[in-house]
């Protein structure tokens, strides 16, 4: 049907600059720009009120931009196969434009659907790329050059001008109602392009100076990282565009340093952070060629480890009541704010799945509802990473202790966040069940009443989860299954402009993804 209308169909692209669905649409009839707010889909376990409100303020700002290029932004809520039966039937779809997603299970299942509704209707659905990430990839090999030559070419210019036409009376919404889990967040970021545009250019400006240093401490990764995460999530701005905006910094800053050299830390920090763009991609690509890595172990001989659902430890785990003081504050701060830094992202996988020995779905699925920037595809695979069930990965059981006392020294991300107990000095307050009942006295605090006792002790379980999960890895015919998985899934040498590091630094790339 060639009269019909050309749907573009939102999905996380919220944005209209490098967008060739809106262009190509653009180009070819009148257009419906359309966003649906899909009824089943927040009804999934990773689906949260913090989400839907960082999207409606994303589409308050798309609408603004498509305004401007002469049309209406239209919002629909429902299914999607029942709304393109009822567009093709009252308006004619003459070809769907959207870009390709990397979402979750559900999202995988929908777009089937999608696909085979268009094909019994004879209606051609045009898909692009919006990143690093390749379909139908058998293997990582040339997946580098995939990497490059899509970062190569420049962001594509929004449309001067779109022909919008509006949604059928009866199907068009302002305000979705959906039944969603957990409460928006007071402190979390908001969305929108203008806000992702002002963020990218004073990381690129200030911030970013000492990005490469400031991004595994709590105290200082919320300022010096560019906190773009969300806004790539939800396409408020592209990848491209972030790339391309980096590498136009990283000339004037070479030009910079030619004439002072000590400005090159500036360099040093944008490679750093370019390096962790390409993993960005690198961990989603992984979710791609294998979507079932949500809910099953990526290497199936972890199947047979047993870890029985203990609720209390997850009660505990999910209220920031664990008594460790480092790992309850970075719950505290999530619950507030919905953004940690990686390394401390790390290290609540490893404590809640290692430690406390849980499955590591449940933990994914409530650390994604804590998560404004939730990307499926990094997220389900570094859960799994840190977890230790993908078996190719160095397993990383982190230290409580050990990390609360490298990275927050002076107590003050934990007097922050655990007010209860600001008074207990820096000797204890990283192992507050050390204090004697007079020094709980002297400084006000009750083990067990004002701050619970530890629900394990840390290092016994670390020794545990170790000889549990490499007495299986260490296993002959285990050994070939994970060939097979750095085959499909491991990185190659030759990662696209990956910067030459310390040998401390080469292993922080792969484990950190901070943006």
């Amino acid at each position: 049907m060639h009269n019909g209308v050309h749907l573009v169909w939102f999905k996380r692209d919220l944005r209209v600059n490098d967008h060739p669905p809106l262009r190509q649409a653009s180009q070819a009839g009148k257009v419906l720009p359309l966003y649906v707010w899909e009824t089943d889909f927040w009804q999934q376990a990773d689906s949260d009120s913090q989400h839907a409100a960082f999207i409606s303020e994303s589409l308050a700002d798309l609408a603004h931009q498509l305004r401007q290029l002469g049309c209406e932004l239209q919002q629909a809520q429902g299914d999607m196969i029942a709304l393109l039966d009822q567009l093709h039937k009252q308006l004619g779809i003459a070809a769907l434009y959207s870009h390709e997603e990397t979402g979750n299970l559900w999202t995988y299942a929908r777009d089937r659907r999608v696909k085979a509704w268009c094909l019994a209707h004879r209606v051609q659905w045009h898909e692009w790329r919006q990143d690093g990430v390749v379909r139908r990839l058998t293997d990582r090999n040339g997946w580098a050059d995939h990497w490059q030559a899509f970062f190569t070419a420049s962001p594509m210019p929004a449309p001067n001008q779109v022909h919008g036409v509006s949604l059928p009376e009866g199907l068009a919404i302002t305000h979705p109602q959906l039944v969603q889990q957990g409460e928006d967040k007071p402190l979390r970021q908001k969305g929108g392009t203008a806000r992702a545009s002002k963020l990218l250019d004073t990381f690129l400006d200030h911030r970013g100076l000492p990005y490469r240093y400031a991004l595994s401490s709590p105290n200082t990764a919320p300022k010096h990282c560019s906190r773009l995460s969300p806004h790539l999530a939800y396409g408020t701005l592209s990848m491209r565009q972030i790339v391309h905006a980096l590498r136009d910094a990283q000339q004037q800053w070479k030009a910079e340093t030619a004439l002072h050299p000590d400005k090159s830390a500036w360099l040093k920090s944008l490679r750093s952070f370019e390096s962790r763009l390409h993993w960005h991609c690198h961990f989603m690509q992984k979710l791609e060629s294998q979507p079932d890595m949500q809910t099953h172990n990526l290497h199936p001989a972890l199947d047979t480890l047993e870890r029985p659902f203990n609720a209390d430890h997850f009660a505990a785990f999910c209220q920031g009541e664990t008594g460790y003081p480092f790992v309850d504050a970075c719950i505290k701060r999530l619950q507030a704010t919905g953004w940690i830094n990686f390394r401390m992202r790390a290290m609540l996988v490893s404590f809640a799945c290692n430690l406390l020995w849980l499955p590591w779905q449940a933990v994914a699925a409530f650390l994604a509802r804590q998560f404004t920037d939730y990307e499926p595809g990094i997220h389900y695979p570094q859960v799994q990473m840190q977890a230790g069930t993908t078996g190719m990965n160095t397993l990383r059981v982190y230290n409580p202790v050990k990390q609360s006392q490298d990275q927050d020294p002076e107590g003050t991300f934990i007097r922050t966040w655990l007010p209860q107990l600001a008074p207990v000095p820096n000797d204890y307050l990283h192992t507050p069940w050390q204090l004697t009942a007079n020094l709980q006295q002297r400084y006000g605090v009750t083990m067990g009443v004002d701050y619970p006792m530890p629900i394990i002790e840390h290092s016994h379980a670390a020794r545990e989860a170790k000889m549990r999960i490499y007495g299986l890895r260490e296993q002959d015919a285990n050994r070939t299954i994970t060939r097979q998985l750095l085959n499909k899934h491991g990185s190659r040498q030759q990662t696209a402009r990956k910067p030459r590091t310390r040998r401390s630094d080469k292993t922080n790339n792969q484990l950190t993804l901070e943006l």
